[in-house]
């Protein structure tokens, strides 16, 4: 549980930040709250050469209205982004993420850039940035990318930002009329990760119609993605439990799930498919609680799990142990 020797920096600007890791590229690691890069170095499974500290930069961690869009730095932390009002009030999704992450201790020292860069399998965030539509702003030496939330994760701890790039920004759009969101999600006790993790975002019309849903799913293969399948089922219905159930059935359509010592892969495709469910069902409660005149939601609640280990997304659970070389820590 020793890290292998290496070369701390602290840069005082971004600029400098940019610098240094320009200048020894591959080499070197970025550390913002330190939840995913430590561990990943006392198991030997990372051993730059260089680790560039930008926990103490300056002005990375703000929550503000930017033109249509709210923009969010990456230092901003989860206990940050959990607060906000602001995203209370414009973008509830996030905060919600955000406050079922971890326990105190991480979500007061763990960044979303460096949640997001780090690209866990079952973080959180990945599923509702991608349910959001956001935005990821990086930067480098030679300028600012900004980078679709559905191009940004490539596989396994893998995005699109290359060496020499630092995540600076992440942007989403506010809630319109006749949005809801939630966030649902089946979670280790020990470590807060999510086995399976399901982000919702629905747009209702007063007739009750579903005009638009997104549904960002995380835990259950080897990167975040949206659960095309169901929102297909579903846009353009009033939709019943059943209607609900049926196409929440489609949750893990596509994707190989994975399989360690908590989750079987046929266990996490089953549960994909129940916190899919109940995601969707709280986002359009939501959504039509917004519009009293839209019709009763009482068909729309999602259907109960024959499953025993879904009656609670805190039921008793075993560690998170990925067979994939990856950080066993608590998140980032």
């Amino acid at each position: 549980m020793i890290p292998a020797s290496f070369e701390y920096q602290s840069p005082k600007t971004l600029d400098e930040a940019l610098r240094l890791l320009g200048r020894h590229g591959d080499e070197a690691k970025i550390l913002a709250g330190g939840h995913s890069l430590l561990p990943m170095m006392k198991l030997r499974l990372a051993s730059p050469r260089y680790v560039i500290d930008i926990g103490h930069l300056r002005g990375l961690d703000y929550i503000r209205e930017d033109g249509d869009r709210i923009a969010i730095g990456a230092l901003a932390t989860h206990a940050q982004v959990a607060a906000s009002e602001l995203l209370r009030e414009k973008c509830p999704l996030l905060p919600e993420t955000a406050a079922q992450i971890g326990d105190m201790q991480v979500r007061n020292r763990g960044t979303i850039g460096g949640s997001l860069a780090h690209a866990d399998p079952a973080a959180d965030y990945p599923a509702a940035i991608l349910a959001l539509d956001a935005e990821i702003v990086v930067q480098s030496s030679s300028g600012k990318r900004t980078i679709p939330a559905g191009e940004f994760f490539i596989d396994l701890l893998s995005t699109q930002v290359r060496p020499g790039d630092i995540l600076t920004e992440i942007r989403v759009p506010p809630r319109r009329a006749g949005e809801g969101h939630a966030y649902r999600k089946f979670h280790q006790p020990a470590s807060g990760f999510a086995t399976v993790g399901a982000a919702a975002r629905v747009i209702v019309s007063n007739s009750g119609k579903i005009e638009d849903i997104a549904l960002g799913m995380t835990g259950v293969g080897t990167k975040a993605y949206r659960a095309t399948a169901v929102e297909k089922a579903l846009r353009g219905k009033t939709p019943s439990a059943e209607d609900i159930s049926a196409a929440c059935a489609k949750a893990a359509q596509g994707v190989e799930p994975l399989a360690d010592i908590f989750a079987s892969a046929e266990y996490r495709r089953a549960m994909a498919s129940v916190f899919a469910a109940r995601a969707i069902s709280a986002a359009i409660e939501r959504a039509r609680a917004a519009a009293p005149s839209a019709p009763s939601a009482s068909g729309a609640k999602a259907a109960p799990s024959k499953s025993a280990g879904a009656k609670s997304s805190a039921a008793k659970q075993p560690a998170k142990n990925f067979s994939t070389a990856k950080s066993k820590g608590k998140r980032k």
